[in-house]
Protein backbone atom coordinates (compact mmCIF):
# COMPACT_ATOMS: atom_id res chain seq x y z
CA UNK A 1 0.00 0.00 0.00
CA UNK A 2 1.06 3.59 -0.56
CA UNK A 3 0.81 4.57 3.16
CA UNK A 4 4.17 5.08 5.00
CA UNK A 5 4.43 2.96 7.52
CA UNK A 6 5.35 5.47 10.08
CA UNK A 7 2.19 7.27 9.56
CA UNK A 8 0.36 3.96 10.11
CA UNK A 9 1.99 3.07 13.55
CA UNK A 10 1.35 6.85 14.76
CA UNK A 11 -2.27 6.16 13.38
CA UNK A 12 -2.64 3.22 14.64
CA UNK A 13 -0.87 4.09 18.43
CA UNK A 14 -3.30 7.49 18.95
CA UNK A 15 -6.35 4.77 17.86
CA UNK A 16 -5.30 2.72 20.93
CA UNK A 17 -4.54 5.76 23.07
CA UNK A 18 -7.85 6.95 22.02
CA UNK A 19 -9.55 3.94 22.68
CA UNK A 20 -8.15 3.61 26.25
CA UNK A 21 -9.40 7.09 27.31
CA UNK A 22 -13.04 5.59 26.66
CA UNK A 23 -13.51 8.08 23.44
CA UNK A 24 -15.58 6.47 20.43
CA UNK A 25 -15.55 9.42 18.51
CA UNK A 26 -12.25 11.27 17.66
CA UNK A 27 -10.89 12.64 14.27
CA UNK A 28 -8.51 11.13 12.52
CA UNK A 29 -7.74 13.81 9.36
CA UNK A 30 -8.15 17.11 9.72
CA UNK A 31 -9.61 18.65 6.25
CA UNK A 32 -7.55 21.78 6.32
CA UNK A 33 -9.49 24.24 3.89
CA UNK A 34 -7.02 27.53 4.01
CA UNK A 35 -8.99 28.78 1.37
CA UNK A 36 -11.52 28.12 -1.42
CA UNK A 37 -9.97 29.69 -3.97
CA UNK A 38 -8.90 27.98 -7.30
CA UNK A 39 -7.36 28.45 -10.58
CA UNK A 40 -9.71 25.75 -12.62
CA UNK A 41 -13.26 25.66 -12.97
CA UNK A 42 -13.83 21.92 -12.53
CA UNK A 43 -17.02 20.51 -13.58
CA UNK A 44 -17.59 18.35 -10.58
CA UNK A 45 -16.46 20.36 -7.48
CA UNK A 46 -18.86 23.05 -5.53
CA UNK A 47 -16.32 24.44 -3.80
CA UNK A 48 -15.67 27.33 -5.68
CA UNK A 49 -19.29 28.25 -5.78
CA UNK A 50 -18.85 30.22 -2.44
CA UNK A 51 -19.69 34.21 -2.74
CA UNK A 52 -16.98 36.38 -3.91
CA UNK A 53 -16.28 37.54 -0.01
CA UNK A 54 -15.34 34.14 0.88
CA UNK A 55 -13.36 33.62 -2.19
CA UNK A 56 -11.37 36.37 -1.05
CA UNK A 57 -10.80 34.80 2.31
CA UNK A 58 -8.36 32.78 3.60
CA UNK A 59 -6.82 31.62 6.84
CA UNK A 60 -3.86 32.68 8.45
CA UNK A 61 -0.58 30.36 9.10
CA UNK A 62 -1.76 30.94 12.73
CA UNK A 63 -4.87 29.76 12.20
CA UNK A 64 -4.18 26.96 10.36
CA UNK A 65 -2.01 25.68 13.46
CA UNK A 66 -4.47 26.47 15.99
CA UNK A 67 -6.93 24.24 14.30
CA UNK A 68 -4.19 21.56 14.18
CA UNK A 69 -3.40 21.62 17.67
CA UNK A 70 -7.48 22.04 18.70
CA UNK A 71 -8.36 19.07 16.89
CA UNK A 72 -5.46 16.93 17.43
CA UNK A 73 -5.51 14.18 14.35
CA UNK A 74 -2.53 12.91 13.23
CA UNK A 75 -3.04 13.84 9.70
CA UNK A 76 -3.83 17.00 7.93
CA UNK A 77 -5.24 16.95 4.53
CA UNK A 78 -4.94 20.77 3.15
CA UNK A 79 -7.20 21.25 0.47
CA UNK A 80 -9.67 24.09 -0.88
CA UNK A 81 -9.74 25.14 -3.92
CA UNK A 82 -5.96 25.79 -4.49
CA UNK A 83 -3.75 25.71 -1.63
CA UNK A 84 -0.60 26.74 -3.40
CA UNK A 85 -2.77 30.16 -4.05
CA UNK A 86 -1.99 30.97 -0.41
CA UNK A 87 0.45 33.76 -0.14
CA UNK A 88 2.11 31.68 3.04
CA UNK A 89 0.89 27.72 1.96
CA UNK A 90 4.97 26.74 2.34
CA UNK A 91 4.95 28.64 6.28
CA UNK A 92 1.41 26.43 6.48
CA UNK A 93 2.82 22.92 6.09
CA UNK A 94 6.04 23.26 7.39
CA UNK A 95 4.30 24.23 10.69
CA UNK A 96 1.79 21.47 10.42
CA UNK A 97 4.95 19.15 10.14
CA UNK A 98 6.58 20.54 13.06
CA UNK A 99 4.11 19.60 15.39
CA UNK A 100 4.39 16.34 14.05
CA UNK A 101 1.52 15.55 11.86
CA UNK A 102 1.73 13.88 8.56
CA UNK A 103 0.78 16.75 5.89
CA UNK A 104 -1.16 15.97 2.43
CA UNK A 105 -0.77 19.16 0.47
CA UNK A 106 -3.58 18.67 -2.01
CA UNK A 107 -2.98 20.55 -5.51
CA UNK A 108 -3.96 20.71 -9.34
CA UNK A 109 -0.05 21.15 -9.47
CA UNK A 110 -0.30 24.02 -11.92
CA UNK A 111 1.40 26.24 -9.78
CA UNK A 112 3.90 23.64 -8.01
CA UNK A 113 7.30 23.57 -10.49
CA UNK A 114 7.07 26.90 -9.30
CA UNK A 115 6.93 26.69 -5.58
CA UNK A 116 8.86 23.47 -5.02
CA UNK A 117 11.50 25.38 -4.07
CA UNK A 118 9.58 26.85 -1.12
CA UNK A 119 9.34 23.67 0.41
CA UNK A 120 11.71 20.97 1.67
CA UNK A 121 11.13 17.34 1.39
CA UNK A 122 10.09 15.45 4.65
CA UNK A 123 8.59 12.32 5.64
CA UNK A 124 5.57 14.01 6.67
CA UNK A 125 4.73 15.96 3.82
CA UNK A 126 3.41 14.84 0.57
CA UNK A 127 1.88 16.79 -2.56
CA UNK A 128 -1.02 14.67 -3.27
CA UNK A 129 -1.64 15.83 -6.91
CA UNK A 130 -5.43 16.07 -8.50
CA UNK A 131 -5.02 13.33 -11.49
CA UNK A 132 -8.76 11.96 -12.64
CA UNK A 133 -7.53 9.84 -15.53
CA UNK A 134 -5.35 9.60 -18.55
CA UNK A 135 -4.57 12.33 -20.17
CA UNK A 136 -7.85 13.22 -22.32
CA UNK A 137 -10.19 12.33 -19.37
CA UNK A 138 -8.51 14.58 -16.92
CA UNK A 139 -8.44 17.74 -19.30
CA UNK A 140 -11.93 17.18 -19.86
CA UNK A 141 -12.87 16.81 -16.04
CA UNK A 142 -11.00 20.34 -14.91
CA UNK A 143 -12.38 21.97 -18.48
CA UNK A 144 -8.74 23.21 -19.62
CA UNK A 145 -6.08 21.40 -22.01
CA UNK A 146 -2.44 20.91 -20.70
CA UNK A 147 -3.26 20.48 -17.30
CA UNK A 148 -2.64 16.74 -17.34
CA UNK A 149 0.95 17.09 -19.13
CA UNK A 150 1.68 19.80 -16.38
CA UNK A 151 0.91 17.42 -13.52
CA UNK A 152 2.87 14.57 -14.84
CA UNK A 153 5.49 16.72 -15.60
CA UNK A 154 5.33 18.20 -11.82
CA UNK A 155 5.12 15.05 -10.29
CA UNK A 156 8.69 14.12 -12.41
CA UNK A 157 10.09 17.14 -11.12
CA UNK A 158 8.64 16.95 -7.39
CA UNK A 159 10.20 12.92 -7.17
CA UNK A 160 13.41 14.08 -8.67
CA UNK A 161 14.20 16.35 -5.83
CA UNK A 162 13.09 13.50 -3.53
CA UNK A 163 8.92 14.80 -2.11
CA UNK A 164 6.49 12.39 -1.67
CA UNK A 165 4.07 12.69 -4.19
CA UNK A 166 0.83 10.91 -4.30
CA UNK A 167 -2.03 11.33 -6.92
CA UNK A 168 -5.68 11.49 -5.88
CA UNK A 169 -8.65 10.41 -8.62
CA UNK A 170 -12.20 10.92 -8.29
CA UNK A 171 -14.48 8.44 -10.84
CA UNK A 172 -17.70 9.66 -12.32
CA UNK A 173 -20.49 8.01 -14.33
CA UNK A 174 -19.31 6.35 -17.85
CA UNK A 175 -15.99 6.00 -16.89
CA UNK A 176 -14.60 3.02 -18.71
CA UNK A 177 -12.92 0.20 -16.41
CA UNK A 178 -10.08 -0.70 -18.93
CA UNK A 179 -9.44 2.97 -19.34
CA UNK A 180 -8.62 3.77 -15.43
CA UNK A 181 -6.88 0.28 -15.20
CA UNK A 182 -4.01 2.12 -18.15
CA UNK A 183 -4.40 5.42 -16.09
CA UNK A 184 -3.32 3.15 -13.00
CA UNK A 185 -0.14 1.88 -14.90
CA UNK A 186 0.64 5.15 -15.84
CA UNK A 187 0.62 6.71 -12.43
CA UNK A 188 2.50 3.88 -11.08
CA UNK A 189 5.35 4.31 -13.97
CA UNK A 190 5.76 7.76 -12.77
CA UNK A 191 6.90 6.48 -9.26
CA UNK A 192 4.14 7.42 -7.14
CA UNK A 193 3.92 6.51 -3.11
CA UNK A 194 0.18 5.35 -3.67
CA UNK A 195 -3.52 6.68 -5.46
CA UNK A 196 -6.11 7.89 -3.56
CA UNK A 197 -9.31 7.04 -5.55
CA UNK A 198 -12.86 8.08 -5.05
CA UNK A 199 -16.34 8.28 -6.01
CA UNK A 200 -17.50 11.67 -6.85
CA UNK A 201 -19.67 13.37 -4.51
CA UNK A 202 -23.18 15.12 -5.64
CA UNK A 203 -22.05 19.09 -4.26
CA UNK A 204 -25.07 20.56 -4.87
CA UNK A 205 -23.62 23.87 -6.91
CA UNK A 206 -21.36 21.30 -8.98
CA UNK A 207 -21.91 22.78 -12.57
CA UNK A 208 -21.90 18.80 -13.78
CA UNK A 209 -24.74 16.76 -11.93
CA UNK A 210 -25.08 14.14 -14.55
CA UNK A 211 -22.17 12.37 -13.61
CA UNK A 212 -22.28 11.73 -9.53
CA UNK A 213 -22.53 7.68 -9.14
CA UNK A 214 -25.18 6.14 -7.40
CA UNK A 215 -24.30 3.63 -4.60
CA UNK A 216 -25.10 0.59 -6.68
CA UNK A 217 -23.09 2.08 -9.52
CA UNK A 218 -19.89 3.02 -7.30
CA UNK A 219 -19.99 -0.66 -6.10
CA UNK A 220 -20.25 -2.41 -10.00
CA UNK A 221 -17.74 0.64 -10.86
CA UNK A 222 -15.37 -0.90 -8.68
CA UNK A 223 -15.34 -4.45 -8.71
CA UNK A 224 -14.30 -4.11 -11.89
CA UNK A 225 -11.63 -1.34 -11.84
CA UNK A 226 -9.86 -3.02 -8.51
CA UNK A 227 -10.38 -6.46 -9.94
CA UNK A 228 -6.40 -6.58 -11.10
CA UNK A 229 -5.18 -4.79 -8.71
CA UNK A 230 -2.68 -7.15 -7.25
CA UNK A 231 -1.25 -8.82 -10.41
CA UNK A 232 -0.65 -5.00 -11.51
CA UNK A 233 1.07 -3.80 -8.50
CA UNK A 234 -1.04 -0.84 -7.59
CA UNK A 235 -0.43 1.06 -4.64
CA UNK A 236 -3.39 2.66 -3.17
CA UNK A 237 -3.26 5.32 -0.48
CA UNK A 238 -6.15 3.60 1.49
CA UNK A 239 -7.14 0.55 3.90
CA UNK A 240 -7.77 -2.43 1.95
CA UNK A 241 -10.75 -2.27 3.97
CA UNK A 242 -12.08 0.57 2.24
CA UNK A 243 -10.85 -0.52 -0.99
CA UNK A 244 -13.42 -3.67 -0.32
CA UNK A 245 -15.98 -1.37 1.01
CA UNK A 246 -15.72 0.44 -2.80
CA UNK A 247 -16.58 -2.83 -4.08
CA UNK A 248 -19.70 -3.75 -2.23
CA UNK A 249 -17.16 -6.65 -0.63
CA UNK A 250 -17.81 -4.96 3.19
CA UNK A 251 -20.62 -2.43 4.24
CA UNK A 252 -19.81 0.62 6.58
CA UNK A 253 -21.82 3.57 8.00
CA UNK A 254 -20.34 6.67 7.73
CA UNK A 255 -17.77 8.14 10.46
CA UNK A 256 -18.54 12.14 9.66
CA UNK A 257 -15.95 13.26 13.05
CA UNK A 258 -13.26 11.03 11.54
CA UNK A 259 -12.23 13.54 9.10
CA UNK A 260 -13.23 17.05 10.38
CA UNK A 261 -13.29 19.96 8.06
CA UNK A 262 -11.97 23.59 9.28
CA UNK A 263 -12.06 26.83 6.48
CA UNK A 264 -12.40 30.33 6.68
CA UNK A 265 -16.03 29.66 7.82
CA UNK A 266 -14.86 27.72 10.71
CA UNK A 267 -15.66 24.14 11.64
CA UNK A 268 -18.37 22.82 9.06
CA UNK A 269 -21.14 20.68 10.47
CA UNK A 270 -21.58 17.77 10.34
CA UNK A 271 -18.45 17.10 7.50
CA UNK A 272 -16.07 18.44 4.70
CA UNK A 273 -18.38 17.96 1.95
CA UNK A 274 -21.67 19.41 3.20
CA UNK A 275 -22.86 21.65 5.58
CA UNK A 276 -26.05 21.59 7.31
CA UNK A 277 -26.34 23.89 10.70
CA UNK A 278 -24.13 26.28 10.26
CA UNK A 279 -20.14 26.50 11.03
CA UNK A 280 -19.31 25.74 14.65
CA UNK A 281 -16.68 28.16 16.14
CA UNK A 282 -14.18 25.75 18.02
CA UNK A 283 -13.48 21.78 17.65
CA UNK A 284 -15.24 21.18 21.06
CA UNK A 285 -18.40 23.12 19.62
CA UNK A 286 -18.69 20.98 16.79
CA UNK A 287 -17.94 17.20 18.54
CA UNK A 288 -20.18 18.45 21.14
CA UNK A 289 -23.35 20.07 19.44
CA UNK A 290 -23.28 18.26 16.53
CA UNK A 291 -26.70 16.29 16.04
CA UNK A 292 -23.90 12.86 14.48
CA UNK A 293 -26.89 10.22 14.57
CA UNK A 294 -29.20 12.64 11.68
CA UNK A 295 -25.99 11.71 9.40
CA UNK A 296 -25.30 8.81 6.89
CA UNK A 297 -26.73 6.35 4.96
CA UNK A 298 -30.19 5.79 5.41
CA UNK A 299 -30.48 8.83 8.07
CA UNK A 300 -29.82 11.79 5.92
CA UNK A 301 -31.30 12.15 1.75
CA UNK A 302 -27.47 13.86 1.05
CA UNK A 303 -26.03 10.53 2.53
CA UNK A 304 -27.61 8.37 0.60
CA UNK A 305 -25.19 7.64 -2.28
CA UNK A 306 -21.92 9.01 -0.91
CA UNK A 307 -19.11 6.53 0.00
CA UNK A 308 -16.31 8.90 0.07
CA UNK A 309 -12.87 8.43 1.23
CA UNK A 310 -13.17 11.29 4.02
CA UNK A 311 -16.12 10.10 5.35
CA UNK A 312 -15.60 5.65 4.72
CA UNK A 313 -11.74 5.88 4.94
CA UNK A 314 -12.36 6.18 9.05
CA UNK A 315 -14.44 3.70 9.25
CA UNK A 316 -12.35 1.39 7.67
CA UNK A 317 -9.53 2.36 9.40
CA UNK A 318 -11.11 1.53 12.86
CA UNK A 319 -12.35 -1.74 11.20
CA UNK A 320 -8.33 -2.70 10.76
CA UNK A 321 -8.01 -2.81 14.38
CA UNK A 322 -10.95 -4.57 15.32
CA UNK A 323 -9.69 -8.41 14.98
CA UNK A 324 -6.48 -10.20 15.43
CA UNK A 325 -7.19 -11.31 11.64
CA UNK A 326 -7.68 -7.41 10.22
CA UNK A 327 -4.92 -5.88 11.89
CA UNK A 328 -2.36 -8.87 10.37
CA UNK A 329 -4.53 -8.10 6.75
CA UNK A 330 -3.60 -4.66 7.24
CA UNK A 331 0.30 -5.03 8.17
CA UNK A 332 0.56 -7.12 5.26
CA UNK A 333 -1.04 -4.78 2.93
CA UNK A 334 1.69 -1.98 4.30
CA UNK A 335 4.60 -4.78 3.18
CA UNK A 336 3.24 -4.94 -0.39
Amino acid sequence: MGIPLKQALTVGRYIVAQRLRGRTRYPLVLMLEPLFRCNLECAGCGKIQHPDPVLRSSLTPEQCWAASDECGAPVVSIAGGEPLLHPEIARVARGLVDRGRFVYLCTNAILLEKKLALFEPHERLTFNVHLDGVEARHDASVQRAGVHRTAVAVIRAARARGFRVTTNSTLFVGQDPEEVHRFFDEVMALGVEGMTVSPGYGYERAPDQQHFLRRDETRALFRRVLAPARERGWRFNHSPFYLDFLAGLRDYQCTPWGSPNYSVLGWQRPCYLFAEGGHAKTFAELMETTEWERFGAGRHPRCADCMVHSGYEPSAVQDSMATVGNVVRSVRSLMR
